[in-house]
């Protein structure tokens, strides 16, 4: 089961940039219901509108420019349009039975879009990362406040969904896997022994990104965990990155990054939020204001792939990539071989 080297190559010799929300710009767009059904869903009783992911089927060409944009503003690794497909997900919408070719479609655009860069300026290879999100439920906490015992979602079902959507995503040419916005590790043990089954399935490996999410300034993750026994909850795969997305702002995210430099011996990665939201629920923080805080990041040494979150657009990738082309990766420490055991 032979890794594909060129991602691995090219994160020995500098920092990768990831890019950036794929929301926000889809929202730039203003579509109304109509465009999120297309001809194949016009007669769905269900509102379709703002399921993002259905777009790879209905609005190809709209996720195609997103994707060339952030490649465009500089951006190594390209996610793709695929944070809510599973099943799970999808069943808010009554589209379960879609999910693989949302996925499959995905990968394929975003696939289309990277190696027209690469064929460009073959010495910066561009890579897909088939992006797997937390779903909309719970393994590790119950929906029911009188009922602690209770669990909406098993283990098995949720390593069942994400079966599906990685063997999609592989099978429609992505690079990586990105398990990220880990609110639940138990989510996301879920989602790294589907993807072991598929390189098992398939007698290949493929790279595996990790990236949690500090729920607030307590320095946890929404299930309870500190950042430390998350770490340890999931380092005994063997990762391409370990990382922290979403939720915080660079200058917030900042104490936990430099805590995760320190112990992973995988390389580090980190996409932030644009700031904070505001009352709104907006983020403000202009692509200047952000790039002083990458720049703290990578002049530390703290990281190997850094892209943006929530409310971040090419021109924060760009940026970005700017800060990231002038500066030296991070050095990955050597593991230490202890026994580690984490619970919160």
């Amino acid at each position: 089961m032979e890794i594909k080297p060129n991602i691995k190559q090219e994160l020995s010799k500098r920092i990768l940039v990831l890019d950036g929300a794929m929301g926000t710009m889809i929202q730039r767009y203003k579509l109304e219901e109509e465009e999120y059904r297309g001809e194949q869903f016009k007669d769905v009783k269900q509102l379709l509108k703002g399921n993002n992911d259905l777009l790879c089927i209905t609005q190809p060409k709209i996720i195609q420019e997103i994707h060339e944009a952030y490649l465009e503003a500089g951006a190594d690794i390209i996610e793709t349009n695929t944070f809510n497909g599973t099943r799970i997900s999808q069943s808010d919408y009554n589209l379960e039975e879609y999910v693989y070719e949302i996925n499959l479609r995905a990968a394929q655009i975003a696939k289309e879009a990277a190696d027209k860069f690469t064929r460009q300026n073959p010495d910066k290879p561009r890579f897909v990362a088939g992006a797997m999100g937390p779903t909309n439920k719970t393994a590790s906490m119950s929906p029911k406040v009188t009922d602690p015992g209770f669990r909406n979602i098993t283990f098995d079902q949720l390593r069942e969904d994400y079966f599906e959507q990685a063997k999609a995503l592989v099978e429609g040419g992505a690079d990586i896997l990105l398990v990220e916005t880990i609110f639940d590790t138990l989510n996301a043990k879920a989602a790294l022994v589907a993807i072991n089954d598929l390189m098992l399935e398939k007698s290949e490996k493929f790279p595996v990104m990790v990236s949690g999410t500090i729920a607030d300034a307590s320095g946890r993750t929404l299930s309870g965990q500190t950042l430390e026994a998350f770490f340890t909850s999931v380092a005994h795969i063997d990762l391409l990155s370990v990382g922290l997305n979403c939720s915080l702002g660079a200058e917030e995210i900042r104490p936990y990054l430099e805590e995760l430099s320190k112990i992973a011996p995988f390389n580090v990665s980190v996409h932030p939020n644009a700031g904070l939201p505001n009352q709104f629920g907006e983020y403000d923080e202009s692509p200047h204001d952000m790039g002083l805080h990458i720049h703290d990041f990578t002049e530390n040494q703290f990281v190997n792939i850094v892209g943006g979150c929530c409310g971040t657009t090419p021109d924060h990738i760009r940026e970005i990539a700017e800060i990231a082309a002038k500066a030296e990766h991070r050095h990955i420490p050597d593991p230490i071989h202890v026994t580690e055991i984490s619970g919160l």
